[in-house]
């Protein structure tokens, strides 16, 4: 692939004033390459890790209820209006999001943090993969007996004990005293798990490896990390479904606990699992979108990347749930009694089912080169959002400084693992807990929702639908067009607020964090937070005339769809909101 089609994978924002007239402007040489760049994004560590682990915290199948109404009614919905905003604007999400509605211009920023705090942590799930596909080799595996020097012997047991007891399985005191080297909270983080450190640089190591030359490596990379993984899921699947048990726990999870559906944090969770897993408001699907021809049918596109990514969670939940059932099956245990907490589900049950299956010096290595190959795609998007954007703003100064462009990423991927550094301490489960729900979660849905109020409500539904007929000729059907006026922003509002009242802090497993810690949580949430008040700030004074007259210019978009959406009567076409609020504006003044 050249090197500026590969381009396409980074998130760089160019400078065009209208969707049809951008200037030497990269696209993908076919679908196929968008196509399995956005698969390859969304498809990552979360689909094996905490897809799983969210339906076995959330009653089995009850989760999957919540699960496929947030896709059906938000998810895919979002994910066609972030492929028509990049395609149609060929911009990233800082400028595209400027042009649909300057004051909330602060939104795309706001994406750009986030994914860079996303890849500083990210990267330490796949030191865990390292780890673990470096002592997979040996027979017996080392998490399998309670013989080894990290084992507390009066409290470890060679299979799962259960939650009615005060045993450890052996796995899950590996994954403790071994891996992690857990302490006893956040206050007390210990120093560093030497051979952690060593492999999340390694880890990065591979991460820049892989993108320094950009197209080059990237494009080659990511053909073999999208599409790998699958061929290891479905032989595991066939694997799995052949041993005992794994009946049951496939039941449990297909089978809902109703009485988890009357709990706001199932649907929170869903909620933040479908904008997770698809990328949305973390402005990747807004760049890479934004390399397409003008005319590509992005309709099709978000329905293929949706369909692919819910498989693949699916896919791995019949993988994870079958060797559950095995477990319960050989430790005489009910499948909801296989206990386990955060990441665990995959770092301690899997690695303990795999030890008993025959050949496991085959599966072993095979599913945590796995778990390394869906990381490493979403792991360079993330990463290219930060590294790109600087590029593409401070480009001259940046090549006075540097040079050479492979100098930079080096410097971001630095920067990057030294900030990663906190999780590979001996406390480190606890900070990287504490980033990934302030990250993941709550932050996402705030931005999910600015993004939904920026450009369902204030941009409006009908523009919306102009882009995609002047792109695709033919405008969104009812089922866009209710979701996108209604269904989008009432239900991330409904869920944003409930989760605001019923908000309760986050801890891992029993253990609770204490005030300041959550206070850190909410820190490191404004640190992408802060950029959307910033930016409408900034929006109104930069605009001239009265106060309501600024807020009625920051509330108009920039982007020229047509002739007649310069008429100040066209202004706020689109959506009830935008022209009840320039209506009033307009009355006031």
């Amino acid at each position: 692939m050249s090197d500026e089609k590969t381009r396409a994978l980074l998130t760089s924002d160019v400078q065009v004033t209208s969707g049809e007239t951008d200037v030497a402007r990269p696209t993908w040489s076919g679908r196929l390459e968008f196509i399995l760049a956005t698969v390859g994004y969304a498809v990552g560590l979360g689909n094996v890790w905490r897809f799983p682990y969210l339906c076995y915290s959330s009653g089995g199948g009850a989760f999957l209820i919540p699960y496929f109404i947030m896709l059906f009614l938000c998810g895919i919905p979002l994910l066609l209006m972030e492929f028509v905003i990049g395609q149609f604007t060929h911009l990233g999400p800082v400028h595209a999001l400027a042009k649909v509605c300057p004051l909330l211009k602060g939104v795309g920023l706001a994406t750009v943090v986030l994914s860079y705090i996303f890849c500083t942590y990210y990267n330490v799930l796949m030191s865990w993969a390292l780890f673990y596909l470096f002592h997979s080799f040996g027979a017996p595996p080392p998490w399998r007996t309670c013989n080894n020097s990290w084992n507390v012997l009066e409290n470890c047991s060679s299979g799962f004990p259960g939650n009615a007891t005060d045993l450890q399985s052996a796995s899950q005191q590996f994954f403790d005293h071994r891996l992690l080297e857990k302490t006893s909270g956040i206050e007390n983080v210990g120093g560093l798990q030497w051979e952690l450190f060593g492999y999340l640089l390694l880890a990065w190591i591979i991460v820049y490896l892989c993108i320094f030359k950009g197209v080059k490596s990237t494009g080659k990379v990511v053909y073999f990390t999208a599409t790998f993984p699958y061929f290891i899921l479905f032989a595991l699947l066939i694997n799995n479904m052949q041993l005992p048990g794994a009946k049951e726990g496939v039941q449990y999870f297909v089978t809902p606990v109703w009485r988890k559906l009357f709990e706001v944090k199932v649907w929170v969770n869903a909620a933040a699992q479908v904008f997770n897993s698809l990328g949305i408001a973390f402005g990747s699907m807004i760049s890479m979108a934004s390399y397409n021809k003008f005319n590509n049918n992005i309709v099709r596109d978000a329905l293929i990347v949706s369909f692919i990514n819910s498989f693949t969670s699916i896919l791995t939940g019949f993988v994870i749930f079958s060797a559950i059932g095995y477990m319960a099956h050989i430790h005489n245990l009910p499948v909801d009694n296989i206990s386990t907490d955060g990441p665990g589900l995959v770092f301690v049950v899997y690695p303990e089912a795999l030890s008993t299956m025959p050949a496991f010096q085959l599966w072993a290595p095979l599913f945590f080169f796995m778990l390394l190959c869906l990381g490493l795609d979403s792991q360079f998007a993330t990463v290219e959002v930060a590294l790109t954007f600087i590029k593409d703003e401070f480009k001259a100064q940046i090549l006075q400084v540097f040079k050479r462009e492979e100098l930079l990423a080096l410097v971001i991927c630095v920067v990057s693992f030294l900030l990663g550094l906190p999780h590979v301490t001996k406390g480190g489960i606890y900070v990287f807990q504490l980033m990934d729900h302030y990250t993941a979660v709550v932050s996402l849905m705030f931005l999910a929702f600015f993004e939904v109020i920026a450009v369902c409500c204030f941009f409006g539904v009908c523009r919306i639908s102009y882009m995609m007929e002047k792109m695709l000729g033919k405008s969104a059907n009812i089922y866009f067009r209710i979701c996108w006026m209604f269904m989008c922003p009432v239900l991330v509002l409904c869920i944003l607020v409930s989760s605001i009242i019923q908000y309760v802090p986050v801890q891992y497993g029993t253990y609770r964090y204490p005030l300041w810690a959550d206070c850190v949580g909410w820190c490191v949430s404004l640190l992408s937070l802060i950029w959307i008040p910033i930016g409408a700030i900034h929006e109104i004074c930069n605009n001239k005339g009265s106060f309501l007259s600024r807020l009625k210019t920051a509330l108009t978009t920039t982007l020229e769809l047509d002739v007649e959406d310069s008429l100040p009567e066209k202004q706020n076409l689109g959506n009830p909101v935008a022209e009840t609020s320039v209506a009033l504006l307009n009355t006031t003044l």
